[in-house]
């Protein structure tokens, strides 16, 4: 039977599941983008590596590796720029993914800025740390389009996909950012307290990320990560590591230690690059299986209310479509030409529970997603009011949290609840004043 000629309340129920699968196709396009985006990290992670020892080294050594690594990031920036190109800006669902067009647009911009610079650092008009910074902000404008994809997916399991993905992307770009600061420590013989301290904040925030990728990643991407863990080159950097920590300007080291420091932390990153390649496949994977469910799902659905909807006719029409005769979680009790009624029934029963469990598990996956949201906002609130340092601002909320025996989160939700208060009281204050 064709939808149109079907009872409204069965056109509804199709209509409802449609707008799932819509859902889900829309999503697919952004996981799509998604490890397109991973690609493009990775290359301008190298980039940005070989042209911090580029300018740190003061010799055209290390130009051939940059020169590939930059038109190796070139070819997978126009393949992500002509992604973006390609996507639907005008389609229905355009109101709730504001934030995820507006991280692209942010990332556009970038993409206008990557000459200039590659010209700037081949030229030598930077220190290693400005163009340390300003790939940084490039791949932090990518994964924050990562992580809005994790904010307005529709589907529990590819949230947890997503979830795992993004927090091992920004674990390995901290990994990353360790690389250059360590560059810049090691080729100077020795680390003072802004580096030893950049250092430690950096390592710690990989452990977060890293700890939060094991709840939600499946068993083969957390085996695969406990292998890299177990590698000897894992094992030198973490000896590294040490031997960065017990420098000083009294106790110098030989900078000759850059090398192997850059060297061991390429490989080590490079392994990371294989977790990530999982995810993203596991990742297209789920996407392509839950969009089949779901046609198989709306076409059994059309079936069985095409065939529901001839079992009854005539005075029961008037009474089954009456929306105050029953509720949707009570089946009718009366057996007497009833059929219809009980079958259309218990199908909205089953897709309101459905629709009630996926609700669920996806306010669940989304705690870890908030919870970043909050500590992110009070490090912000925290760095504007007293000019801190984005490792100050961290340090003094879990400094906070240990003082006071909390949970980070809770401390960053009591400041930022203490700052609306107070912006609140601010305007009272001040009309009191003038009268």
């Amino acid at each position: 039977m064709p939808d149109h000629k079907m009872p409204p309340t069965l056109r509804f129920m199709l209509a409802a599941r449609r707008c799932e699968l819509q859902g889900l196709e829309s999503l697919s396009v952004t996981c799509e983008l998604v490890t397109r985006i991973s690609q493009l990290v990775h290359q301008l992670q190298k980039e940005r590596g070989y042209s911090n020892v580029y300018l740190g080294n003061q010799t055209d050594r290390y130009l051939h590796h940059l020169d590939a690594h930059s038109a190796g990031s070139a070819a997978v920036e126009r393949e992500v720029h002509d992604f973006f190109e390609s996507m639907d800006i005008a389609q229905a669902n355009t109101a709730d993914r504001a934030r995820l067009f507006n991280r692209i647009a942010y990332v556009l911009h970038g993409f206008e800025e990557l000459p200039g610079l590659r010209r700037r650092i081949r030229e030598r008009h930077l220190s290693p740390r400005q163009a340390t910074q300003a790939f940084t902000r490039l791949i932090g404008g990518l994964l924050a389009v990562v992580f809005e994809a994790a904010d307005t997916a529709v589907d529990p399991g590819i949230t947890r996909v997503l979830v795992a993905l993004f927090n091992f992307m920004q674990g390995k770009e901290l990994a990353g950012q360790e690389r250059a600061v360590g560059v810049e420590g090691f080729s100077r013989g020795y680390f003072d307290d802004e580096l030893q301290a950049r250092l430690l904040h950096l390592q710690e925030g990989q452990e977060r990320c890293f700890d939060i990728f094991g709840e939600f990643a499946d068993t083969a991407a957390n085996a695969l990560w406990q292998q890299i863990l177990s590698t000897d080159t894992v094992a030198q950097v973490i000896s590294l590591r040490g031997v960065a920590k017990r420098t000083s300007v009294e106790a110098q080291i030989d900078p000759g230690l850059c090398e192997p420091w850059f060297e061991l932390n390429t490989l080590r990153i490079d392994a990371m690059k294989q977790v990530e390649s999982h995810l993203t496949q596991r990742l297209l994977e789920r996407c392509r299986r839950s969009i089949a469910e779901a046609h198989a799902d709306l076409d059994n659905h059309r079936a069985l209310l095409g065939r529901v909807t001839q079992m009854d006719a005539g005075s029961d029409q008037a009474l089954l479509f009456s929306v105050h005769s029953s509720t949707l979680d009570v089946p009718p009790q009366d057996a007497v030409g009833n059929h219809l009624a009980r079958s259309v029934l218990d199908l909205l029963h089953e897709q309101n529970q459905r629709l009630q469990q996926v609700s669920d598990e996806l306010q669940e996956t989304r705690e870890t997603l908030n919870e970043r949201k909050l500590i992110e906002r009070a490090k912000k609130l925290l760095m504007n009011d007293y000019h801190l340092s984005e490792e100050d601002a961290y340090a003094r909320l879990r400094q906070s949290a240990m003082e006071r025996s909390m949970r980070l989160v809770d401390v960053a939700q009591s400041l930022l609840t203490f700052a609306a208060r107070k912006g609140q009281e601010k305007p009272r204050s001040d009309k009191t004043r003038r009268g």
